[in-house]
């Protein structure tokens, strides 16, 4: 697996691996599957891990941590803290204050089974409170050896410069894929003009852009998907016509939709590591495999040209999902 730099020094394997789907949200969970797709992600040379306290609530970071304890390899770990829940409860907060970050931070290492985390995120921003307070409070965690590194997720360029100039910015990570280019106007040049990696989520539209959904019974009741506005049944007849776009590129490319839409990030710069997320390991070997597909600047200007032109129906989250996002 290839490697990229974020920030000043944190190499990782070029693709990481979102493990939110693995505790909640896409359907049930089955840990024993889990747990093979983790070290099949190890044998392929993925050593990024993405999680966040919130997902489960708590049984993301736990599972990671059975894991960590019994492969033992030498794998980078991303959590976040910010988004408050209450076990079995979907209804949320936001908590950015410095003490809230060391009470989460040292519960997120209990969990993880860890004596430091690698790369630390506010998961979403809460305007109420000043980011120069949260940021402080979570240098002082890097002071303590507790977190090595620090990231901010779903944050605006304005908050974001006002972050870094308070502890260095290692990371941003926000929604980026072929239907979600917002970051391309002021964030994605922000980070570069500061010397900050970028870590795309949801870089397959949640799946939407393999082609995989046609129409919203696809999901389940567990599934997350089926309350979100770009998966409703109107918005989902519209927004096939980019995974179609894609389809056809990917046919004519070689690869399957999925390694193509991950190629494009790729090649939208060294600095980028996208961390689709899966609990299946057919899913896992096809993303890994992306590594080795090259977009030509003429196939890269096709594909952005081609589904730059098709507008997508329906916000990324609901009103309350919204909430923290571009603060």
């Amino acid at each position: 697996m290839q490697q990229r730099t974020l920030g000043a020094d944190f190499l990782t394997s070029a693709i990481g691996l979102g493990c939110m789907g693995m505790s909640e949200f896409y359907g049930p969970r089955e840990d024993s599957e889990s747990l093979r797709v983790l070290s099949r992600a190890v044998e392929l040379g993925i050593n990024f891990l993405d999680t966040a306290d919130m997902y489960g609530p708590h049984h993301n970071e736990e599972l990671i941590g059975r894991f960590l304890a019994d492969q033992k390899p030498d794998l980078k770990i991303a959590t976040k803290f910010g988004i408050v829940r209450n076990p079995g409860e979907y209804s949320r907060s936001l908590n950015n204050s410095a003490a809230y970050a060391r009470e989460a931070c040292e519960a997120s290492l209990r969990r993880l089974g860890v004596e430091q985390i690698d790369l630390y995120y506010a998961h979403r921003i809460n305007p109420d409170q000043p980011i120069e307070e949260t940021i402080e409070g979570m240098s002082r965690l890097v002071k303590d050896g507790k977190v090595a590194r620090i990231g901010l997720c779903e944050v605006s360029a304005e908050t974001l410069r006002r972050a870094h100039a308070v502890h260095p910015i290692t990371a941003v990570q926000t929604e980026y894929s072929l239907w979600t280019r917002d970051v391309e106007r002021d964030v994605l040049p922000t980070c570069r003009e500061l010397g900050i990696g970028f870590v795309p989520y949801a870089p397959l539209g949640r799946g939407f852009l393999t082609g995989r959904f046609q129409s919203a019974q696809d999901f389940g009741a567990e599934d997350m998907r089926s309350n979100l506005p770009r998966f409703e049944s109107e918005a989902i007849r519209t927004n096939g016509r980019i995974a179609e776009v894609i389809a056809e590129m990917a046919d004519r490319k070689g690869c399957t939709s999925a390694q193509l839409c991950l190629a494009w990030l790729l090649s939208k710069g060294p600095d980028i590591v996208p961390i689709p997320g899966t609990k299946q390991l057919r899913y896992l070997e096809e993303n890994a495999a992306a590594v080795a597909i090259k977009l030509t600047s003429g196939e890269q200007q096709e594909l952005e040209a081609s589904t730059a032109r098709l507008s997508v129906i329906g916000e990324r989250y609901t009103a309350e999902g919204m909430k923290g996002v571009n603060a």
